[in-house]
């Protein structure tokens, strides 16, 4: 049994410039400093609890944080619903490798009803045996938790499966669960993300084939 698991955002779907809006938005209306350079480094692939407390500069409680969290994401929601749309290839991709036998799944950072809207959006939820969010975790990324428990829920050995990633946090969560990762260049270029075994721009790039591969060599280096 083998399995492809996506990360969503900037990977299923090129957010990140809409949650920078989002951001924006919602920061310009409390009035907190933020830069583009800040963005790349403390926003994209991070909780929104770690965001807040540093864009905000303050404690704040996990009431606070919740409510923050809860207005940003619906501002992001209303921005992207317009909008929607699936990374270059994705379909294809998906369709292909489980014509051959791969398990797919989502494993998120984000919250569940950013999930819920982006798998709808983009038709995605037949095609994915296992969708995981923020809510489903203790740990979020770097930590392996929610590969981990995707591979569990898939009934697969970790180093049976592949991650799609596209931040320094995502990959590190992936290379942490024993997987090998293949790092999405959305919002980084290479020499911002960890090691990977493979870099794509976009799922044009990469076929079912190119990952039975990559598992094959992965097996026989272990041996």
């Amino acid at each position: 049994m083998r399995a492809v698991i996506f990360d969503m955002d900037g990977v299923i779907a090129d957010t990140n410039p809409y949650h920078s809006e989002a951001f924006k938005q919602f920061f310009d209306k409390y009035h907190v400093p933020y830069t583009m350079a800040e963005f790349a480094d403390h926003m994209y692939g991070k909780h929104n609890s770690y965001i807040m407390k540093y864009f905000f500069k303050k404690d704040l409680s996990p009431e606070e944080i919740r409510s923050l969290e809860e207005e940003k994401e619906r501002l992001f929601r209303k921005i992207y619903a317009l909008v929607a749309k699936p990374i270059d290839g994705l379909m294809p991709f998906i369709k292909e490798l489980r014509q051959i036998g791969f398990k797919t799944a989502i494993a998120t950072s984000a919250p569940k009803a950013n999930l819920d809207l982006i798998v709808e959006k983009l038709d995605l939820r037949d095609k994915m045996d296992s969708l995981l969010s923020s809510e489903d975790v203790t740990k979020h990324k770097p930590d392996p938790e929610v590969y981990l428990n995707t591979a569990s829920a898939l009934g697969v050995d970790p180093g049976q499966c592949v991650v799609f990633e596209d931040s320094f946090s995502g990959v590190s969560a992936g290379l942490n669960a024993g997987m090998k990762v293949v790092g999405v260049l959305t919002s980084h270029n290479k020499e911002e993300l960890p090691p990977c075994q493979l870099y794509i721009k976009d799922f044009r790039e990469i076929t079912a084939q190119d990952i039975e591969r990559l598992l094959v060599k992965f097996n026989v280096n272990l041996q």
